[in-house]
């Protein structure tokens, strides 16, 4: 057990600038075929562009939270400009620099390999989020919005917070998961609140903030933002990931369809038929 791990086992912090604090110093660790990937490209550094390692990375939320962090947190004086995307980050830090800052990668498998309950709850956020970041995707073609590609990395960073309770306080996500298998009607941030003395939601855009990452990123992350087109799309795509994770029969999704069909300016049954292309 890690340094973490024992600290949040003994005493849960009290606010989000606790969480912060222990996020901060914390190791993320990738999908193991992530960490198997990278090191075959390894191999073939020489052949390797940005292109084909980002096709490696995007399947793997917390691979593609480590590389922004590590961008933005290291970002020349020079780059006044955000590096939004997990591609240009890429381009910007350059094949050889990334393979030597980047050696081979710890992982979920091996962190919660004595957890397997826990390993199997961070495994469904991570499909969930890889769902929702192909709806958010479509919708955003559909819209022909610009920031396509940053509204794709937001809906699959959208739950990054959940992803590393998993991983550092299993025990914590355990006990909110059971809360809510309990009942059902329990909401997220009030079993969250009852167990972390926070809201994970909170918690995410204050390390999003700390780590500097790119603003519209973190902008089109933040659910008080619902007024706006680009985040109301983030949102529906979550939404339609949690509701269809176990099928299409979900009593929510009539209102999930609806309100999809008027960000869309689609009818009903168009809609649906978009809908169940994007998740063929």
């Amino acid at each position: 057990m890690s340094t973490l791990d024992r600290s949040v086992a003994q005493r849960v912090p009290r606010d989000v600038e606790g969480w912060v604090t222990w996020w901060r110093q914390a190791e993320i660790p990738v999908l193991a075929e992530t960490a198997q990937q990278l090191e075959a490209l390894r191999l073939r550094e020489e052949v390797v562009d940005a292109r084909l390692l980002a096709e490696c990375i995007a399947a793997d939320p917390l691979m593609v939270l480590k590389l922004l962090v590590q961008i933005s947190t290291h970002r020349s004086a020079r780059h006044v400009t955000d590096t939004e995307t997990a591609t240009a980050a890429l381009v910007l830090m350059g094949i050889g620099p990334f393979f030597r800052h980047f050696g081979p990668q710890p992982t979920i498998e091996d962190r919660l390999a004595d957890r397997p309950e826990a390993l199997s709850g961070l495994r469904a956020v991570m499909d969930r989020a890889r769902r929702a970041a192909g709806f958010a995707l479509g919708f955003a073609v559909h819209r022909m919005d610009h920031d396509a590609e940053v509204i794709h990395e937001a809906a699959l960073l959208h739950d990054f917070a959940e992803m590393l309770l998993w991983c550092h306080a299993p025990d914590l996500a355990l006990r909110i998961a059971d809360a809510q298998r309990l009942d059902p009607t329990l909401r997220s941030a009030t079993a969250q609140m009852a167990s972390l003395n926070v809201q994970l939601a909170h918690v995410q855009q204050a390390l999003m903030r700390a780590w500097h990452l790119p603003e519209l990123l973190v902008r089109i992350s933040d659910d008080h933002h619902a007024d706006s087109a680009q985040v109301r799309n983030v949102l529906l795509a979550i939404r339609l990931a949690r509701h269809t994770a176990a099928g299409w029969d979900n009593a929510a999704l009539p209102d999930d369809v609806r309100d999809i069909a008027e960000l869309l300016n689609l009818g009903h049954v168009p809609t649906l038929n978009l809908l169940h292309e994007l998740d063929s």
